[in-house]
């Protein structure tokens, strides 16, 4: 007996149903409580730490005000001064939005030409924002990128360790949310190849169940992919892990980018080093935009001010590292420029020496976490 052949659309249409059938057999079989999507696991590769990989340690001092970063106008002498400064750990991240509200003060004045005090990413993004209003703009500073406080930063996208909790009211959460929204929304305008950013899953990791970031629960939204994990979802060695996305700035690329878009709109810049109010009344422009972070404590007499300084070791960097970790007062950052490993936050020390002791306590600290990576 001759088989009758098999019509190729019905061939394709029954193997099409058996792959079908299997694959939801193959879901069904699965004991997780709910439908798992198909598809290789994510991968994670493994920082490699170690002594002889280490390029460089840095410090810096993060400019911080217990009560919060300053945005307000003051008048001094014929000059109107509007401060955008103390900024915490949060001078990168923040920097876009503050910046929008002092620009909004400023521009008040009717000016159009105006000075701005100091280049980090605050003074920088001041600078900008004046210029696409049609502002004449002169940048004064002590030092340039890539010597300012700002290329110090891990660049990390988050409003946090900005003012003690203590410290909060109503009025200060709804400035610290607004600032948020204008700067996450103005990273997102940025071509991000040109200005080193990029979006990156974030793993709080502790053998404690997690507590919530307050400075997080006002912007909610804006950390994307937010949930727990269980164990069998992540392999860090760890009992508790939350997930979420957000940006990573890298202060070489984006401090370099952003001052050649401002001296390529016309921007000035003088290296100067302002010691006292008296100097700023030789400032031919009326309205000065003070951006100093730490310098305003002498420059403006700001006594609430105070240095909270922070330790960077980085390794060889790694392109197939793609993610961040913060577990203990530690983290991890993938940057072009090397792995960044930090974790210290130490209110009132003056002192830019690399502190050997905690350099290897953190290098230490970081080893042991990724050799426990399944």
């Amino acid at each position: 007996m001759t088989a009758r052949p098999v019509p190729r659309r019905a061939m394709l249409k029954a193997t099409g149903l058996a792959a079908l059938g299997a694959g939801v057999s193959a879901c069904a079989n699965r004991r997780a409580g709910s439908l798992v999507a198909l598809g290789p696991p994510r991968r994670f590769a493994r920082v490699n730490v170690s002594e002889d990989r280490i390029i460089r340690t840095v410090v810096g001092l993060r400019p911080f005000r217990p009560s919060g970063f300053v945005v307000r106008v003051e008048k001094i002498g014929d000059q109107t001064v509007v401060h955008n400064y103390g900024h915490g750990g949060g001078g990168i991240t923040l920097s876009w939005g503050t910046s929008q509200l002092a620009v909004d003060e400023a521009w008040k004045t009717g000016e159009k030409r105006f000075a701005v005090l100091g280049c980090g990413a605050v003074g920088l993004a001041t600078a900008r924002l004046l210029q696409q209003r049609g502002a004449e703009v002169t940048l004064y500073a002590k030092d340039l990128p890539p010597h300012t406080t700002s290329n110090i930063a891990g660049g990390q996208w988050s409003p946090t360790s900005v003012m003690d909790r203590g410290r909060r009211t109503s009025e200060s959460d709804a400035l610290l949310a607004r600032a948020s929204r204008l700067s996450h929304r103005a990273y997102q305008q940025l071509p991000a190849a040109e200005f080193g950013i990029r979006w990156l899953e974030n793993y709080i990791l502790s053998d404690e169940p997690l507590q919530g970031w307050w400075e997080q629960d006002l912007v909610r939204d804006l950390y994307p992919e937010s949930r727990d994990l269980r164990p069998h979802e992540h392999p860090f060695p760890a009992r508790y892990a939350r997930r979420f996305t957000t940006m990573l700035i890298e202060p070489p690329i984006y401090l370099h980018a952003m001052l050649r878009e401002v001296r390529l709109a016309g921007g000035r810049v003088v290296v100067r080093d302002l010691e006292n109010r008296a100097q700023l009344t030789v400032l031919p422009e009326q309205v000065i935009v003070n951006c100093t972070g730490l310098g305003a404590k002498a420059l403006f007499g700001d006594e609430e001010l105070e240095p909270v300084k922070g330790q960077l070791t980085f390794l060889l960097p790694q392109p197939e590292v793609d993610y961040i970790t913060i577990r203990g007062g530690l983290y991890m950052f993938p940057r072009r420029d090397g792995i960044l490993l930090g974790g210290t936050f130490d209110h009132g020390v003056w002192s830019l020496d690399v502190d050997e002791a905690v350099r290897q306590r953190m290098v230490a600290g970081h080893r042991a976490f990724f050799e426990g990576l399944r």
